[in-house]
C-alpha cells in the first residue's frame, strides 16, 4: 500500500468498501471483519479467534479446507464461486460473489486469507456506459 492513513481512515476505508469480508491469520483463526450490521453472512463476535472451520456450515468445511490447504503450501492465490441466495424478508435470490485471497507477506510467506463476499445482482444487469455525473 502507498500511503499510510491513520487508524481512523482506515476503519472508514475499510467500511466504505462496496463488500464484505472476513480475515484470518496463518492459523486459520478469525481475526477481524466489516460490516458487522450489513453483513450478507452474519457472524457472532465471539467468533473472533475461532477456527474459521467453527464458522462455516458442515457441507462447506472441506472445500475451504482444500483452499486454505492449497493457500499455504502456495499451490493457490485465489479461489472464487457464486451462489443464488435468498435475502431480506421476501427470500428474493440474491447473486452472491464469494472470493478468497492468499494474504502474503513481501517474501511471499502465507500470511492468512481474505474472505470477501459481494451481492452482484445489480451489477450483472448494467448495459452501456453511464459516465461520471450522468
Amino acid at each position: 500500500m502507498i500511503g499510510k492513513p491513520n487508524n481512523e481512515e482506515l476503519e472508514a476505508i475499510l467500511e466504505t468498501l462496496p463488500l464484505e469480508f472476513s480475515v484470518l491469520n496463518e492459523d486459520d483463526e478469525v481475526l477481524a471483519w466489516n460490516k458487522h450490521e450489513t453483513r450478507i453472512f452474519k457472524r457472532p463476535e465471539a467468533a473472533i479467534g475461532r477456527n474459521v472451520r467453527q464458522c462455516h456450515p458442515p457441507k462447506s468445511v472441506d472445500k475451504v479446507e482444500k483452499i486454505i490447504s492449497e493457500m499455504k503450501k502456495g499451490k493457490r492465490d485465489v479461489a472464487e464461486f457464486w451462489i443464488d441466495l435468498p435475502i431480506g424478508e421476501a427470500g428474493n435470490k440474491r447473486k452472491i460473489l464469494i472470493r478468497y485471497f492468499a494474504l502474503r507477506n513481501k517474501d511471499d510467506k502465507y500470511l492468512g486469507c481474505l474472505e470477501a463476499s459481494m451481492d452482484i445482482t445489480d451489477i450483472q444487469k448494467i448495459k452501456g456506459e453511464k459516465r461520471l455525473l450522468d
